[in-house]
C-alpha cells in the first residue's frame, strides 16, 4: 500500500520526494533517547474460526456521541477499487465497506490479526492455485439489498480494470487466471470471466499461480462486495454503497468526510466491528502544527477529537510528558526510499554516491519526524515486522549517516563530477520547499548538479508514477499489502510491478520472483524473499532506503479504544468509544 497522501504543510512526509538539510560528511541531528516501538505482528496471525457475531463487546465502552477527525493527509478516491492509500484503506475497511475478510485489534496479540468478514469460511487446493470462498448470508447495503455471491464477483471483476482504475493494486490482474488478459468490466463492457465461477454461497476463483496470501488480500476494499447496477466509477467515488456500520452523509473530497450510522447494518453478521460512536467527521487540509496543538489542548470538542497523523517532534514532547495516556505510539510496515531511474543512473559508483549524499536524519527532522520514534534508520527494502527479514547494510550508511566527501569521491572515481539529479518538489507544501532548498544544497556539496523539478500535491504522485516524465529520482513510501515479501517483492521490483516507479528491469530478478511463487514451499518463502531482498540491494541498488516508520498519534480525553492498527499505522476504527 502507498503511505498517506498528504493535502498540505505535513508532518509525515508521506509522498515528499526529496527534503532534508545539507551535510558536510555527518549528521547534525541530535540523539534521541527515543526508542522505536515494536508492534504485534503486523497482521500475521489468523483466526479462521472468528465466525459469528456480533463482536465480543468491549468492557465499558458506551454507544453515543460524534468524534471528530482532523488530518492534514488527504484522502485520494474513495472507490473501494481503487483505495490504495493506508488512509483510505483504513477508514473504508474499518468503519464502511465489508470485504472478504477483515482485521480485528486483538488485546493478547497486541496486535491485529486476520478473521473472516463477508466470507464464513474459505478453502485453498493444495498448490493454492484455487480458492472458494463462501459468502455470509444476510448482509445488507445501506438501501436493504442483500449482498449475493454476484455482488463479490463484480466486485473481483472490477478490482481487474486497470484502466478505469489505474491508481489501484494490481494483484487480481496478476494472480486470477486470465486476469492479465481481461480488461474488467467497465473498460471492455463485459463481466464474462471464466476464472471466477459461482456456486450457490460459494464463489471460487482460479489462480494463474500460487496465491498463498489470498485471504491477506481478501481484506481490502479493492474486494468487497459492489453490486453490478450502482458502480458507475463517478457516482461511486462519491458515495460507495456501505455494509459495514457506518455510511457517507457528505463528503467533499480533499476536504472533508461525515460518517453516520448504516441502519442495515446487523451486528449479528459481522464479528469484528463495534459501532460505539453516532457518527464521524473527518477534516483534512489541516495546518499539523494547530491541529496537534487543539488535541493538545484537550478543551471542549478537542476532548472528542483524534488524529491519525505523527506528531510533530516539539508537540510529541509535550505530549509525553502531558498527555501520555492520550498517545498512541507503535509502528507501522512502511519503508520510504528514492527510487532511481535504472535505465538511467546506471554507474553503480553514482547511485552509491546518492546514498552516501543523502540527508538522512537532518531530513527527518526537518519535516517533522520524530527521530527513533516516527522514523528510524532503515537498511533492507523489507521493514520490521516482516516474517524472515535479515538485517543487512550494503552500502554503509546503517541508514543515517550522511558523507557528502565520501560521495564526491565517489563521484570523481566514475568521472561522474556534476551528474545531474532530477527530482519533485511540492510547491503547495512548505515543508517540501525548504527541504528541497536543503537537499539541494547537500547534493550540489557532494558534486551532483541538483534540479529540483516544482510541482503540486495534486499533481505530483501521477508525475511521480509516470516513467516518461523527465525526473530520474522518484521518491516514495510503501507499506505491507499483508506480512509477506510477496507484497513488496512482485509490485516494486518485478519489472511491469504497479509500483515500480524506477522502472527497474532485470530478467533475473523477474525470474526468482516467479520461482518463489510457483516453485518455493510456503513455509520457505519468507527466507526466500529475504534472500532476494538483499541480493536486490547488494547487486543492484535500485533504491536508497530512507527509513522505516512508526506511529505517535494523539487524541482527546473522552476518546477510548483508539490503538494502533499494525498493519496500516492507523487507529483501530471497529473498537472506538466515547466516555459519557
Amino acid at each position: 500500500m502507498r503511505w498517506k497522501r498528504p493535502a498540505v504543510a505535513v508532518s509525515v512526509a508521506a509522498l515528499l520526494t526529496l527534503a532534508a538539510c545539507g551535510g558536510d560528511g555527518g549528521s547534525s541531528a541530535p540523539e534521541t533517547t527515543e526508542t522505536f516501538i515494536e508492534g504485534g505482528g503486523a497482521g500475521q496471525a489468523i483466526d479462521p474460526t472468528r465466525i459469528e457475531g456480533p463482536a465480543p463487546a468491549i468492557e465499558g465502552a458506551t454507544e453515543g456521541g460524534d468524534v471528530t477527525v482532523l488530518s492534514a493527509s488527504g484522502l485520494t478516491t474513495m472507490d473501494p477499487t481503487e483505495a490504495y492509500y493506508v488512509n483510505t484503506y483504513s477508514i473504508l475497511s474499518g468503519l464502511v465497506v465489508r470485504s472478504l475478510t477483515q482485521y480485528v485489534y486483538d488485546p493478547e496479540a497486541k496486535g491485529m490479526i486476520l478473521i473472516p468478514d463477508l466470507a464464513t469460511k474459505w478453502v485453498s487446493n493444495d498448490d493454492f492455485t484455487e480458492w472458494t470462498f463462501t459468502i455470509r448470508e444476510g448482509v445488507r447495503y445501506e438501501n436493504g439489498d442483500e449482498v449475493t455471491p454476484d455482488d463479490v464477483v463484480y466486485g473481483l471483476l472490477r478490482s481487474m480494470d486497470r484502466k478505469t482504475f489505474a491508481g489501484g493494486a494490481d494483484y487480481s490482474n496478476q494472480y486470477f487466471k486470465g486476469g492479465l488478459k481481461y480488461e474488467g468490466p467497465i473498460t471492455s463492457g463485459s463481466t464474462d470471466f471464466p476464472g471466477i465461477t459461482v456456486s450457490g454461497q460459494d464463489v471460487t476463483i482460479k489462480m494463474s499461480k500460487p496465491f498463498p496470501d489470498m485471504p491477506y488480500w481478501g481484506a481490502f476494499p479493492t474486494i468487497s462486495a459492489i453490486p453490478e447496477k450502482a458502480s458507475d466509477p463517478k457516482d461511486y467515488a462519491l458515495h460507495p454503497l456501505a455494509t459495514g456500520p457506518y455510511m457517507f452523509d457528505e463528503y467533499e473530497p480533499g476536504t472533508s468526510l461525515s460518517l453516520v450510522r448504516n441502519t442495515e447494518w446487523d451486528p449479528a453478521t459481522d464479528p469484528g466491528r463495534h459501532a460505539y460512536p453516532e457518527s464521524y467527521d473527518m477534516t483534512f487540509s489541516d495546518d499539523s502544527s494547530q491541529l496537534d496543538q487543539l488535541i493538545l489542548n484537550d478543551q471542549g470538542n478537542a476532548q472528542t477529537t483524534l488524529t491519525y497523523d505523527n506528531l510533530l517532534t516539539p508537540d510529541y514532547r509535550t505530549a509525553r510528558n502531558e498527555a501520555q495516556d492520550r498517545l498512541v505510539l507503535g509502528s507501522a510496515p512502511c519503508t520510504f526510499y528514492q527510487a532511481l531511474e535504472w535505465d538511467e543512473i546506471t554507474d553503480p559508483l553514482v547511485r552509491e554516491a546518492i546514498a552516501w549524499a543523502y540527508p538522512y536524519e537532518d531530513n527527518w527532522l526537518a519535516i517533522g519526524e520524530v527521530v527513533g520514534v516516527t522514523r528510524v534508520p532503515g537498511t533492507t527494502i523489507l521493514p520490521p515486522g516482516i516474517p524472515g527479514r535479515e538485517v543487512y547494510d550494503a552500502i554503509g550508511t546503517e541508514g543515517q549517516v550522511t558523507d557528502v566527501d565520501k560521495a564526491r569521491a565517489l563521484l570523481e572515481e566514475a568521472g561522474e563530477v556534476g551528474y545531474e539529479l532530477r527530482y519533485l518538489y511540492y510547491t503547495d507544501d512548505p515543508n517540501s520547499v525548504a527541504g528541497q532548498k536543503e537537499v539541494t544544497k547537500s547534493y550540489e556539496a557532494a558534486g551532483f548538479t541538483a534540479k529540483p523539478v516544482a510541482t503540486t500535491l495534486s499533481e505530483g504522485p501521477t508525475q511521480r508514477s509516470d516513467p516518461d516524465f523527465p525526473i530520474n529520482v522518484r521518491g516514495g513510501g510503501w507499506c505491507s499489502d499483508w506480512p509477506t515479501g510477496s507484497s513488496w517483492m512482485p509490485p516494486l521490483f518485478q519489472s511491469d510491478g504497479s509500483t515500480n516507479y524506477g522502472s527497474f528491469n532485470e530478467p533475473a530478478v523477474d525470474k526468482e520472483i516467479l520461482r518463489i511463487q510457483s516453485e518455493v514451499p510456503i513455509e520457505d518463502q519468507p527466507a526466500e524473499w529475504a534472500t532476494l531482498d538483499q541480493t536486490i540491494m547488494e547487486e543492484y541498488q535500485p533504491w536508497v532506503i530512507t527509513g522505516y516508520s512508526g506511529v505517535a498519534m494523539l487524541h482527546g480525553s473522552k476518546i477510548d479504544g483508539m490503538l494502533n492498527d499494525d498493519v496500516a499505522g492507523m487507529p483501530t476504527w471497529k473498537d472506538i468509544s466515547l466516555i459519557q
